[in-house]
């Protein structure tokens, strides 16, 4: 089952509504010394990797996060999972999604929700999680709202699943 990333009210829209993506370094690097670091506190989503052997800002991106802040503790508390200390979550499957659905419960039904892209995460306890698009909540970004995933723009997460994320690829989610 995939979990949604629900819409989100307005009195939780942040003042960096005109976030962008930002890309660092554009130089070439090994994609496997890449990984995402995703801040709930800050909305972003940063790609690292070791550039000569030094870690390396390459891209960072606008996200919404869980609609509740604090790390996940049951399903559909509406929290994003935080990666325990040391052990940072993994891009198990990249999968396309351009045609999943999902009902968010208000009112305009089951609609195409995950951009064209769905980067499944290995939480080690929770399923569903993914960073993807936010086909009809593209306002969310950046800010609170999902039912638990990490949403990007859809044209972002076509940006990161082209340029940075690779099946295994370490991903850590810090505390609010």
């Amino acid at each position: 089952m995939i979990l949604g990333c629900g819409p989100e009210s307005a009195a939780q829209k942040t003042d960096t509504d005109k976030a962008a993506r930002k890309v660092h370094y554009t130089g070439t690097f090994q994609k496997s010394t890449s990984y995402i670091v995703i801040s709930k506190k800050e909305f972003k989503l940063y790609v690292y990797a070791k550039v000569r052997g030094e870690k390396t800002l390459i891209a960072e991106y606008p996200v919404c996060v869980g609609k509740n802040p604090g790390n996940k503790q049951k399903k559909g508390d509406m929290r994003t999972p935080e990666s325990p200390e040391g052990k940072p979550f993994k891009i198990s499957q990249i999968q396309p999604s351009g045609y999943w659905k999902h009902d968010f419960g208000d009112g305009r039904g089951s609609i195409l929700s995950y951009g064209k892209w769905f980067l499944r995460l290995n939480t080690y306890k929770w399923s569903g999680i993914g960073i993807h698009g936010s086909t009809n909540n593209e306002d969310s970004v950046p800010g609170r709202g999902s039912e638990g995933c990490i949403r990007l723009r859809d044209d972002d997460i076509i940006h990161l699943k082209e340029n940075y994320a690779w099946v295994g690829m370490p991903v850590t989610i810090l505390p609010d």
